[in-house]
């Protein structure tokens, strides 16, 4: 998976490395921090490499009602905040093809300006719905082994999130539950962020 191709001369960008499900959802509860009313976060990776389990800590950290789970089914969910903080829309857009027109049939611009909004799957979709944003890139570190055969802790089904592991995934190396995370903020709105701090 590559680094999401910015243009925009307002960007700051951050690696970091993650070695666990729990480090991946203290990521989002540090990133949380980090987020305010109308912030657009695009989530890239491939099945199963930690989307929704960041966005469970962003969850956490901003203080909202409700389990944060794959919103796979029902594309879109919106979680209230529990106190002053903005609530949480978090959508999958894995299903939707139709890019913007069909995303802001889920009423997402309305939301946009008072919720942090994360989407899945979201890039190359939802862009044109704000000129500032955040792009997460999540890739595993461990892919292929030798022989070509993909190596084991792969996932497979889309209800199966990072840390979610069968008894022979849980027998794998733990170097194979190693992330690398490439956060970029696009736009003025991040260009004065430290986005290092979120290695903690």
């Amino acid at each position: 998976m590559d680094i999401p191709h910015v243009t925009d001369p307002h960007t700051v960008a951050t690696r970091l490395t993650v070695t666990s499900p729990e480090q991946m959802r203290d990521l989002g509860r540090r990133l949380a921090k980090l987020l305010r009313p109308g912030d657009l976060v695009l989530l890239t990776g491939e099945l199963g490499a930690g989307k929704t389990t960041l966005t469970r800590g962003l969850g956490e950290g901003l203080g909202v009602r409700g389990a944060v789970t794959s919103p796979t089914f029902v594309i879109a969910r919106v979680h209230p905040s529990l106190g002053d903080g903005p609530p949480l829309v978090h959508v999958d857009a894995y299903r939707l093809g139709g890019g913007l027109d069909e995303m802001e049939d889920l009423d997402l611009d309305v939301s946009l300006p008072d919720s942090v909004v994360a989407v899945e799957w979201g890039e190359g979709k939802v862009e044109g719905l704000a000129e500032d944003r955040l792009h997460v890139v999540i890739e595993r570190t461990v892919g292929e082994q030798a022989g070509g055969q993909q190596a084991a802790g792969g996932q497979t089904d889309g209800e199966q999130t990072y840390g979610e592991q069968t008894a022979g995934e849980q027998a794998a190396a733990p170097e194979e539950d190693v992330r690398r995370v490439v956060v970029t903020g696009v736009g003025p709105r991040w260009a004065g962020e430290d986005l290092a701090a979120l290695a903690g």
